[in-house]
């Protein structure tokens, strides 16, 4: 008869690939069959067996099996327990159906439920098909707890979540009372579930365990891990704080809970608490508490989490705790600091790699990222992974030093990541920031999967290309499929994906393009939406509350938004101050100056910036309050301690200018640092020199923006209307030549109105529209009635050498104009009429528009590309100074 060894189909002598470990050899006598071993009894050499087994000596417990059946010892129910068990920690699969083809010959496949049980778990741990593991457990006869743990354990392995929970109610049924090795695997399903339905499923756990009696810090640990992962971080607090047997595990679970759930300062006290209560931390309790201290950017407490990992020899080759390391000292601006504890572990991970890429990325220290990037691959031989490439395509877009833009798209191809929705969501924005929009929206539709950053960078990316009319359309689209999961009461793993919900970043991104296109419906039904989502609070959303109601011409909405910010920043002020600065209230601007100084000195850390003097230089230009600006302008430095920027000096030139001190702006143009770039001074001072048709110095100014920048069409378009304005057709003529020589294109007029869900737009001459038929002949007969009131058109604002009468006809095709002339025909009598221009109003529009609103009764609200006119009884808010 055959030896029992025979059947097993391993080479005799060690060392076996397939049976290598990460256990050290051991030195123990029974690591090695001794001379004589054949005489050894069947209990001794079990014995061996299990007790290697029970230290974890795998390796040496399957050479024992191995010699074991060598001398003709047929194993049993107690040694075929102990090797399936060793195999599973090095979870050969092979060996693994070796030996369970031993057990089969032997007989103990049915027979003995340990032996099934173990191999249950032996085909789970080493990466089985779920197949396999299925046949082993439906051949159980006589299921026991053991058995049922074994498989809810496999499932959740295999991440079959609602397989486990299944698993986990047959086993009630089977009357097998759950041990608290169940209630874990339970509960780590549960978290796993949608949150509705985890929730629901995991407090059904959770009273099961307190009717069992199953209760200890095992079970306590998972709960509190389920509640946090659910979303119910305070659920978790509430169990950690009633337990008494808090071990490492609890503190670690607590910490990471409250970091990942954004109560980043609770992770912080929770580190404490545990010191002081003589816990000691671990790596993972540092790797958790990190991001709580980069989030928090508090650097000071980092440091100190720093220096104990040093002394406590927790960041020696701990490649997580440096990642956390690395984020929280370039989350902190300390990039330097963050390369030298890249630089100090020695055996780098992926994830360190990463860490490191994403804090240059985030810092802008664009060629390094792409520097540490090639060493990665050619260097350390580690593959990107989709965080290595969503941190590194944003550096490829801004990077100079990268022509190939659309070489990273490939390589992520490449590598099989152009499909991961991270990486797609990355090259949407990097496309849409290459004005290469359409891409993006071809990757958009293309997704497998769209979560809300994917919803919110295409939102981002049409308004970032000035697309505001297709970033309202997305919104919409989102909200529509929002409404409708919900109507179907649709549910997933991950609720996140699949029910994409506009917060505070959609919000934040979509308003400008309310207030671009002046579509004040659609930005009050985004405030109704922030409002029942609670997200009218947030700082941000709140900030671009009050700018899209300014932008469309509701100045006292906007106060009111202002004024109900429960949290005002920097930005919430610079947007209140530049809103009455397009409406002309000068003097007001001044009053919100002094309550901002106000509010900061009252321990508050709002103070004025740069962006602040932008604001308040342009509101005293739009009032023409000359010596107010120019007082700030002198004590800017002093009394506010920021130093004049070239965007200053541009500012307080068109203050001047528009005043009709052309002398005097040209003067402070020529004592500007010499360093400065001078391009937006000059581009005010010819603005100045088309109002005041200066032709002298008007030729200066554009002079030097062509040299400085020669692109730039209303450069172009400024001196050849200087030119008409002064009747010298032939150099005006020159100037339009030179454009078309060198390809420069000037922007169309073009002016748009909200009516309905829709914004209509219109040029100048328009008849593309529906009703321009309608409209032209509207704005003919307006034309006579106005005539009638002591309208004459104001013809020197046609720049073109043709007749009083062609000029005439060219005036009532100006885009504002027929955009009125819509609003006043599709809308009920008394109703506001909003319009938004892309230029500057001309002077015979400016005029009609007065004559119109008091013909139609109607108060007209018209932004330009410099501020805001309020048309009303004839009359108009800027006091025709503008």
């Amino acid at each position: 008869m055959a030896s029992s060894a025979q059947c097993l189909t391993l080479l005799p002598s060690p060392p076996l690939s397939s049976l290598q470990t990460h256990q050290p050899p051991a030195t123990t006598a029974t690591s090695l069959p001794l001379p004589g071993s054949q005489t050894r009894s069947k209990e001794s050499w079990i014995e061996s067996l299990r007790s290697q087994t029970r230290s974890n000596q795998f390796r040496e417990a399957i050479l024992s099996y191995i010699e074991m059946t060598r001398s003709d010892i047929q194993p049993d129910n107690f040694a075929f327990p102990a090797v399936l068990k060793a195999v599973a920690g090095i979870q050969d699969l092979s060996l693994g159906k070796q030996i369970h083809a031993h057990v089969v010959k032997y007989g103990y496949g049915l027979s003995s439920v340990t032996v099934a049980n173990t191999l249950v778990n032996m085909y789970g741990k080493c990466g089985s098909d779920m197949w396999d593991v299925y046949k082993v457990f439906d051949r159980i006869t006589e299921k026991d707890q053991v058995s049922w743990n074994s498989m809810i354990a496999t499932l959740c392995r295999f991440e079959k979540w609602d397989l486990a929970l299944e698993a986990f109610r047959m086993m009630l049924y089977s009357n097998v009372e759950p041990s608290s090795f169940t209630l874990v695997s339970v509960a780590l399903a549960c978290s796993n579930l949608s949150r509705r339905d985890g929730l629901r499923l995991g407090r059904q756990v959770h009273g099961n365990s307190l009717r069992v009696g199953e209760w200890n810090t095992f079970i306590m640990n998972a709960l509190m891990a389920m509640y946090a992962k659910l979303g119910r971080v305070d659920d978790a607090k509430t169990l950690f704080k009633s337990f008494e047997d808090c071990d490492l595990v609890s503190w670690n679970t607590i910490i990471s809970s409250s970091s990942q759930n954004d109560k980043f300062l609770e992770a912080v006290m929770f580190l404490r608490q545990m010191a002081l209560r003589g816990i000691k931390p671990d790596g993972v309790s540092i790797a958790s508490v990190l991001p709580a201290c980069s989030h928090l950017e508090m650097l000071d407490t980092g440091k100190e989490i720093h220096a104990y990992a040093l002394r406590n020899d927790i960041l020696i080759d701990n490649s997580f705790v440096g990642s956390a390391l690395v984020d929280m000292y370039c989350n902190c601006r300390e990039v330097e600091c963050g390369r030298r504890v890249f630089d100090f572990i020695s055996d780098k991970k992926i994830a360190l790699w990463n860490a490191m890429i994403t804090g240059y990325a985030q810092n802008e220290y664009d060629e390094e990222a792409l520097m540490l990037f090639i060493k990665m691959e050619e260097v350390a031989g580690l593959w990107p992974n989709a965080t290595t490439l969503s941190s590194v395509v944003p550096v490829c877009v801004r990077s100079e030093a990268f022509p190939d833009k659309e070489g990273i798209h490939g390589h992520a191809i490449k590598l099989g990541l152009g499909r991961d929705r991270y990486v797609q969501n990355a090259l949407m924005d990097m496309y849409s920031r290459m004005g290469r929009i359409e891409i993006s929206k071809t990757i958009f539709d293309d997704m497998e999967v769209r979560d809300t950053v994917s919803w919110n960078t295409m939102i981002t990316g049409y308004t970032i290309c000035s697309q505001h009319g297709d970033a309202l359309m997305l919104l919409r689209e989102m909200q529509n499929m929002e409404e409708e999961k919900n109507r179907n009461n649709v549910y997933d793993l991950d609720e996140r994906v699949l029910r994409p919900k506009p917060n505070s970043i959609t919000l934040m991104t979509v308003l400008p393009g309310c207030g671009a296109l002046s579509a004040l419906a659609k930005g009050k039904e985004i405030h109704a939406y922030a409002i029942r989502n609670m997200l009218a609070t947030d700082v941000v959303v709140g900030s671009a509350l009050v700018d899209m109601y300014a932008k469309c011409g509701c100045l006292n909405f906007a106060r009111r938004v202002f004024d109900l910010m429960p949290v005002r920043n920097v930005i919430s002020w610079n947007v209140i101050i530049m809103a009455y600065g397009m409406h002309g209230e000068g003097r007001e601007v001044l009053e919100l100056l002094k309550n901002m100084v106000t509010e900061g000195s009252r321990g508050g850390e709002v103070k004025p910036n740069e962006v602040t003097f932008i604001a308040l230089f342009a509101a005293c230009s739009h009032s023409g309050m000359v010596s107010e600006g120019m007082d700030l302008f002198y004590k800017m430095k002093d009394d506010y301690g920021i130093e004049p920027s070239p965007d200053h000096y541009a500012c307080v030139v068109d203050l001047l200018g528009r005043a009709g001190q052309v002398e005097d702006a040209y003067q402070l143009i020529n004592m500007m640092p010499p360093e400065f770039d001078k391009a937006g001074a000059w581009s005010s001072l010819l603005g100045a020199c088309r109002i005041h048709q200066n032709v002298e110095i008007g030729e200066i100014g554009a002079q030097n923006l062509f040299l400085l920048e020669p692109d730039v069409a209303s450069h172009y378009v400024l001196l050849s209307n200087i030119y008409s304005s002064a009747q010298l057709w032939d150099k005006a003529m020159d100037v339009r030549k030179k454009m078309k020589e060198m390809g420069v294109r000037k922007e169309p007029g073009c002016s748009w109105i909200e009516f309905g869900d829709e914004i209509h737009k219109f040029l100048a001459g328009d008849g593309s529209h529906q009703q321009s038929e309608q409209l032209h002949g509207f704005l003919e007969n307006l034309s006579e009635r106005m005539r009638k009131e002591g309208y004459v058109p104001d013809t020197s604002c046609v720049l073109h050498n043709v007749n009083e009468e062609e000029k005439e006809t060219l005036l009532c095709g100006h885009s504002e104009k027929l955009a009125i002339a819509f609003g006043i025909l599709n809308t009920p009598p008394g109703t506001t009429i909003r319009v938004a221009k892309n230029l500057r109003v001309c002077n015979d529009c400016h005029q009609a528009t007065k004559f119109i609103s008091k013909i139609e009764s109607r108060e007209i609200i018209l932004r330009d590309v410099r501020r805001f006119h309020h048309f009303k009884n004839g009359t108009c808010s800027c006091g025709d100074y503008w």
